[in-house]
């Protein structure tokens, strides 16, 4: 039976209502965004999962932990690994946006925000964050997304990656895909692990 691969990103952290580049350390979620991720859970509820995935970061495995809880699914085997973490921002990490922006430039922080190539400040770029989520999604997510429903809990830009490598997305297409905050994105596979279907549960 062909399987689906669902992806989420975590609910709001500090750092986000804050409007500070967070990457990879390690903040929690706001009393909103353990509300987001209970509104995710609920749009799983008709779901039957077999294994989940998450970052090493408390954000996202706070997020799935919620998930699980709503949807009744809290002794499910879950996988946490670097390769899922959100794209590393470097020298940017903890500062506020607005004020990067007044210090180097408004284009200057879009281009570290939003280009595929272009890394800020001792970090990663988009392509970058591809490279490193590519393998692990060929050699774990995708063999099993293949025959059952799996569940991926991480980032924007990691989420970012797999949607590129699954839509074979062009640079130029990747760069203007948005994520949301616990807005569940299904892949329907089938059992070559080719993408029949894409859809934004609601």
């Amino acid at each position: 039976m062909p399987g689906s691969l669902i992806l989420v990103r975590h609910g709001q952290s500090l750092w986000n209502l804050e409007n500070r580049f967070t990457g990879w350390v390690d903040i929690g979620i706001t009393d909103h965004g353990q509300e987001e991720a209970r509104s995710a859970g609920r749009k799983l509820q008709h779901l039957s999962f077999h294994q989940a995935y998450t970052s090493n970061l408390i954000r996202a495995h706070h997020t799935l932990e919620l998930i699980l809880e709503t949807t009744n699914h809290t002794h499910l085997p879950i996988e946490r690994h670097e390769a899922l973490n959100e794209r590393h921002y470097g020298e940017l990490q903890g500062l506020n946006k607005e004020e990067v922006a007044r210090q180097h430039g408004a284009e200057q922080v879009q281009r570290w925000r939003r280009s595929f190539d272009i890394r800020p400040p001792g970090g990663e770029s988009l392509a970058d964050t591809v490279a490193r989520v590519q393998p692990f999604l060929e050699t774990r997510l995708l063999p099993a997304a293949r025959t059952q429903n799996i569940l991926v809990v991480a980032h924007g830009n990691s989420i970012r990656a797999v949607c590129m490598i699954m839509e074979r997305l062009s640079p130029e297409q990747i760069i203007q895909l948005e994520i949301g905050h616990c807005e569940p994105l299904a892949y329907h596979l089938d059992d070559q692990g080719r993408v029949q279907e894409k859809i934004l549960l609601q």
